[in-house]
């Protein structure tokens, strides 16, 4: 199940059990949609995306520590790139 999206989408629910099911703050039972949880899309999908490609920040400092402004701009622009490719929303 995906937890996370059970949290989003159902608010009152504090404890998900995969086995028993979703259950709100005094125990009881709350009946989930499993439709409406498979179709929920994480907002933050971006952000896990965009971290896995980013370039490493190593880059960027060596080129500062060498006064490298072409190693440096390379940086930001694959930066940027990245940005493009998953943006926000």
């Amino acid at each position: 199940m995906n937890h996370k999206a059970i949290f989003k989408l159902y608010p009152q629910v504090v404890t998900v059990d995969d086995g028993a099911g979703a259950f709100d703050a005094q125990g009881n039972k709350v009946e989930i949609d499993l439709a409406t949880i498979n179709a929920w899309v994480d907002p933050d999908t971006y952000k896990y995306q965009r971290v896995a490609e980013y370039p490493k920040i190593t880059d960027y400092i060596d080129g500062v520590v060498k006064g490298d402004q072409v190693q440096i701009d390379k940086y930001i622009a694959d930066c940027l790139a990245v940005k493009a490719k998953y943006p926000k929303g």
